[in-house]
């Protein structure tokens, strides 16, 4: 199974590959032009001679041809926007995005998890616990950013308003956009592992279960999570793979590097290689989070394995 999902991953990359090259060419405008308009002293002369430099001349499966030949060899190419390597600013990028948003997400099931579960099992928190999911999800992720500088950073003064440490992790900057981040999204695993659960409590094997005179802490996370964990998994999947483009309203409400940020940079900048480049990062990291939650359903529900 992981060797069909690896070969159908590489397919999918080489076919997005080609899509986003092909839109990207379409449209009108090249980073020469971005150039021309930048410094009037460009000549028409100069623009023919770096458009030659770069392949800009050459017919666009050609030129497809060569950018995807040096990206399987390693290649990234240069960002003409930051006049760096992309694979200098790709890296750095991804390990703030992956800090900041890996933990987040981390902490956001974690909680929603134990919430659902406490609206599961005592049915009387339930309405609380509703209440607590729907602010999370009604709370603009910006506003709430603004509101946490606002409290902590401003009023109180324990924890800086944005920004990132020049060395180290920096637990202090990471507090603010933590919490912003894990608030919303812990309310959706909180409704849907609340709704799992109680689905699965009211099946006959839990009940023979509590007949054999199991704890209700022993039936509700040996017996009743693991077939019920199989929905959040798969949003949790989604997440890590949307997380890893970067959580760009977060980014900028803190000032953070990461990828979002990189992205909407390289976009509006017309960067058309680091462009490229960090879009098929995020869909490869996207696809791989997905396989990984697909391997961890068949290890929670063997069933599945035999498919």
């Amino acid at each position: 199974m992981i060797a069909r999902r690896l070969l159908q991953i590489a397919l999918t990359l080489a076919i997005l590959s080609f899509c986003a090259f092909a839109l990207i060419a379409l449209m009108p405008g090249d980073p020469i032009e971005v150039a021309i308009a930048g410094d009037p002293r460009l000549t028409a002369e100069d623009a023919a001679r770096l458009r030659a430099l770069h392949g800009l001349d050459r017919p666009f499966l050609e030129r497809y041809l060569a950018w995807a030949s040096g990206l399987v060899r390693g290649e990234f190419g240069y960002s003409r926007l930051f006049a760096q390597p992309v694979a200098s600013l790709l890296l750095p990028a991804l390990r703030s995005t992956l800090v900041l948003a890996g933990t987040a997400l981390l902490i956001a099931l974690v909680l929603g998890v134990a919430l659902g579960a406490l609206a599961a099992s005592r049915p009387r928190t339930a309405p609380a616990v509703d209440a607590v999911a729907v602010m999370g999800q009604a709370m603009p992720t910006f506003w709430l950013g603004i509101l946490l500088i606002i409290a902590f950073a401003v009023t109180l003064g324990w924890l800086p308003a944005g920004g990132s440490a020049e060395h180290g992790l920096g637990l202090a900057y990471l507090v603010l956009p933590l919490a912003t981040l894990a608030v919303a999204h812990l309310a959706a695993y909180a409704r849907h592992s609340a709704a799992s659960l109680e689905a699965t409590l009211t099946e006959p094997w839990i009940r023979t279960a509590r007949a054999r005179g199991a704890p209700e802490r022993v039936v509700l996370w040996r017996h009743a999570f693991p077939n019920a964990a199989l929905p959040v998994l798969q949003i949790a999947a989604l997440d890590a793979g949307a997380l890893a483009g970067g959580a760009l309203v977060t980014e900028t409400v803190f000032a953070r590097p990461g990828m979002g940020k990189l992205l909407y940079d390289a976009v509006m900048g017309n960067d058309t290689n680091l462009a490229l480049v960090a879009l098929l990062l995020v869909a490869l990291v996207t696809m791989l989070a997905t396989l990984a939650a697909d391997v961890a359903q068949r290890l929670l529900d063997p069933r599945l394995a035999e498919r």
